[in-house]
């Protein structure tokens, strides 16, 4: 079985690639829907208790949370150390489901997949990119999103480039749908084929 780590920074079209192999029939984890699922459950009385009044009725508040942690890179640390290993827990239940099920080929899409040395846990790395300007826009039409919101989260991801220099495979998303799909299906193509 191949595993594809898929990444890229935000805005890039990551969401949509993943959306696309799994269109294409091919088993996708998600880590940031892993991340809302454990906010809503087994994460939240953890993270209450190190962050207190960071959640309500059993569920993580993000804007709380997000406030609690932001710019506080000692708080964002005792964050990702609760997140992260239930998030990793999720993905391996995950792989053994794919495994035992003769899975060919299955995608780990991970956000952070380089700045948490999860590419170490894939076979191949596949980066969505996209021009800056584009990336800008797409993201500064979010709600509640600023520049400077824009411009902290880009400074906590490994550059664009370096990601692409890093990767097995570099879609650009700047182009139609149509052209980003038939760029994913000839990856699947490809490592299928690869994965005999």
């Amino acid at each position: 079985m191949i595993v594809l780590g898929l990444t890229g920074s935000i805005g890039m079209g990551k969401s949509t690639a993943a959306k696309m192999f799994a269109d294409a029939g091919i088993p996708v984890h998600s880590a940031d829907e892993a991340v809302h699922r454990l906010y809503a459950g087994a994460a939240a009385p953890l993270i209450e208790a190190e962050f207190p009044g960071t959640t309500e009725n059993g569920t993580v508040d993000r804007t709380r949370l997000s406030a609690a942690v932001v710019g506080k890179p000692g708080a964002l640390k005792r964050l990702e150390a609760i997140i992260h290993p239930l998030v990793r827990a999720e993905e391996s239940t995950f792989r053994e489901k794919a495994q035992e099920n003769g899975e060919r080929l299955i995608v780990l899409d991970i956000p952070l997949l380089f700045e948490t040395g999860g590419d170490a846990r894939v076979d191949k790395v596949l980066v969505v990119t996209a021009p800056p300007e584009v990336q800008r826009q797409r993201v500064l039409e979010r709600p509640g999103m600023t520049p400077a919101k824009l411009d902290a989260i880009l400074a906590r991801q490994t550059p664009d480039a370096e990601k692409r220099r890093r990767a097995d495979f570099v879609i650009d998303t700047r182009h139609d749908f149509s052209v980003t799909r038939a760029a994913v299906n000839k990856v699947i193509e490809t490592l299928l084929a690869e994965a005999g």
